[in-house]
């Protein structure tokens, strides 16, 4: 059974999919252990405390550099032997230790068909609002392995979604989530604890 760590920074959405796709038994051979956010007060430390599931604050402001945060961050993981470690709206900067530690461990899920609408600057509502901008067709969402390079690592899985003529930017996130991040984030994160993704370069095999 691999431990799971959720990091986060605001309401919780995508953990609360992690919570109900648990719930239902579909995270096979992974628990998920502890959420940790970088700032106190946030709603996704409701949802866990409901759902049973410990907490831990490491609030950015503590801290004198990312690099001092990461360290630290670092540290609690390996306190509580955690395989994995899934960014669900994590908002603040981390640095290269947590990759040297967790090489294609580090989970993420992001608004958009990667490496369309996406790095720097490229997060929230922005994302669908230059999506409605440069007026595609179709978006989404993508969980990808996360590296030193902003939204750059190996993509796990990715799911499409038709943008309809009279979407805002509201509209267009609120059915990528519905209908892309909080299917595909559980399914990636249970494929990792069933050993069933093997990184090859740039490309993510799924095996069977």
């Amino acid at each position: 059974m691999k431990n799971i760590a959720v990091l986060v920074s605001g309401g919780g959405t995508n953990l609360q999919a992690l919570i109900d796709a648990q719930a239902r038994g579909e995270i096979v051979n992974g628990r998920l252990s502890i959420v940790i956010s970088s700032a106190p007060e946030v709603y996704a430390l409701e949802r866990a405390k409901k759902a049973g599931i410990p907490t831990c604050v490491l609030p950015r402001k503590n801290y004198p550099s990312s690099q001092g945060m990461t360290v630290a961050l670092v540290e609690k993981l390996k306190e509580l032997a955690i395989d994995v470690v899934v960014m669900a709206g994590f908002m603040t900067i981390v640095t290269k230790d947590l990759f040297e530690v967790y090489n294609n461990a580090v989970i993420n899920i992001h608004p958009a068909l990667i490496p369309s609408f996406a790095g720097p600057g490229c997060y929230g509502l922005h994302v669908h609002e230059k999506a409605l901008e440069y007026g595609v067709k179709v978006s989404g969402a993508t969980v990808h392995f996360v590296t030193e390079e902003c939204d750059a690592g190996p993509i796990i899985l990715q799911k499409a979604v038709d943008v309809l003529p009279n979407d805002t930017p509201e509209t267009l996130q609120r059915r990528i989530m519905e209908q892309c991040e909080w299917k595909l984030l559980p399914q990636a994160v249970s494929l990792f604890c069933q050993d069933r993704l093997r990184v090859e370069g740039r490309t993510v095999q799924i095996l069977p």
